[in-house]
Formats: structure tokens, sequence, C-alpha cells
């Protein structure tokens, strides 16, 4: 009988440690099954917050980069307005200046003396590289062309080309040089003031002034391309520069009505601009201006 105790009372512990062990490990179960269902609430919203920061991130740098970008158009819209604001301050005090002078002595520079073995006349530079344009009729004749300078530097020259039905011929030394602008002849209008500067009967970078007296003028051959000016013209003034108040070229002295006072005529600076543009796309395969 003891012996059957012993052995029922073996089997209850035995029964109730195995139901211990599986209310451990149930509990346990449940235990870790939370610490698992937490660390992966706790890892999905750490994702969250890190896909929200990045988003937010990008979005900043997206606003940040617009705002550069707005930043720079300004700028350039501002330096833009300044050198508009510049320029027409710069002419404006031309226009207003009582005399040329400011601008003589800038254009003057860039004016030279066309020399042949049996005439002489004006030329005028018009790439910072050495090219210059002048009067055919003033090379007609002549075995060799050579060029002074401002600086009266004999300089070598390079014929390049010419056009006879515009009178123009293009020229070209070795150096650098400050060249003259064009301006647009459509804007020329009558009574606006202008000089000629040429080496009127060998008196080399004279300058005289006038005014715009007609435009659209007949030439030679007939073109209605000259601007008619009151400004002095003499023998050694063709091929120079017919300069406005702003500093600009707005023709080419071509020649005087030699019974008449005050009657120079002057190749509009838009034909200029197309001649040697022909010559150079023909002799250079390019074009210059």
């Amino acid at each position: 009988m003891t012996h059957i105790k012993l052995k029922k009372h073996h089997k209850w512990i035995i029964g109730s440690f195995s139901s211990v062990v599986i209310i451990f490990m149930v509990v346990t179960g449940i235990l870790l099954n939370g610490i698992i269902v937490k660390q992966t609430i706790n890892h999905n919203e750490l994702s969250n917050k890190i896909e929200n920061l990045q988003t937010d991130t990008q979005s900043k740098l997206n606003e940040l980069t617009n705002s550069l970008l707005d930043i720079e158009s300004s700028l350039e819209e501002t330096k833009s307005t300044l050198e508009k604001n510049k320029q027409e301050l710069i002419e404006l005090k031309a226009s207003a200046s009582s005399d040329f002078s400011g601008i003589i002595e800038e254009a003057i520079k860039s004016v030279v003396t066309v020399r042949t073995d049996v005439s002489q006349g004006t030329g005028f530079i018009i790439t910072d590289d050495g090219y210059i344009v002048t009067n055919a009729h003033i090379l007609s004749g002549g075995s060799e062309v050579y060029v002074l300078d401002y600086e009266q530097n004999k300089k070598t020259t390079q014929f390049i080309g010419y056009d006879q039905d515009l009178d123009i011929a293009l020229l070209k030394i070795s150096g650098n040089y400050n060249a003259l602008e064009f301006g647009n002849s459509d804007d020329v209008v009558i009574g606006e003031k202008v000089i000629a500067i040429g080496n009127p009967l060998g008196l080399q970078f004279s300058v005289s002034e006038g005014i715009v007296s007609g435009i659209n003028r007949p030439g030679p051959t007939g073109l209605e391309a000259y601007i008619q000016t009151d400004a002095a013209l003499n023998p050694g003034n063709s091929g120079g520069p017919l300069i406005n108040k702003k500093g600009k070229v707005i023709g080419i002295n071509n020649f005087k009505v030699s019974d008449g006072e005050s009657l120079g005529f002057a190749l509009e600076s838009d034909y200029i601009i197309e001649g040697v543009n022909q010559i150079s796309q023909s002799a250079l395969g390019q074009e210059l201006i």
C-alpha cells in the first residue's frame, strides 16, 4: 500500500511539474510574442520616422534649390539692369555733352591712315584683331599699300578684298586693337550731330563736326544708301568713320559734291556691315561683324 501511495504521489509531483513547465512555456511564449510584436511595431515606427525624415529633408533640399535658382535669376536680372542703366547713362552723358571731346579721345585711336604709292586716305579698325575697312577707290591704281596707326607705327598690310559697288575695301594688320562699334543706320535722324574723322590734305586724325542733313541719298551707282552731312570732308577724309553722339559708326565717309558747300556723303553702316561680311565670307569663309 505504501508503495502504491508513493507511486501515486510521484505521479502527482511529475504532473504538477509538467503543468508548471507548460504554464511557464505558455507565459514565456506570450511574453516573447509580446516582445516581438512590440519590436516589430517599434521597427515599423522607426522605419516610418526615417522615411518621413528623408521626405522632409528632400522637400527642404528642393525648396532650397528652388530658392537658390530664384536668387541666381534675380542676380542675373539685376546685373542685366545695371549694365543697361550704365549704357544708358553713358549715352545720356554723351548726348548731354556740349561737345564730342570724350568720344573723340577714344574713337580716334581706332582710326588709321591708309597709303599707297599713288594716294592716301583713311580707314578704321572694325575688329579687335586688326581688320580695317576703307574706301576701295583709295587703293585704285596703287601697287602697294600700308597703314599708319594712331601711334604712327607703319604696319604691313594684307589686302583681303573689296566691293566695287559699295566702294569699300577690307584690309588686315597684325596686333590687338580697340575696334569701333557700328550703330544702326536705320536709327539715324535728320538734325542729329555727327563727327567725321580723317586725314584731309594729309592732316592726320583731323575731326570735323556737323549734323545729318539727309538720309537715304542716292550715291554714284544710284543706290539710296548714303547719309548727307555738312561735316567738312576734304581729300583724305575718304574711308574715315562718321560717328554719332553715342560714339558709334553710322557711316563711312565716301565723297562730297565739289560744286557745293558742306555736301558730304557717307555710306550707311548697315551697308558697310553687309559689304564687309560678303567680302570676308568670300575671302575667309566667315563673317567678321
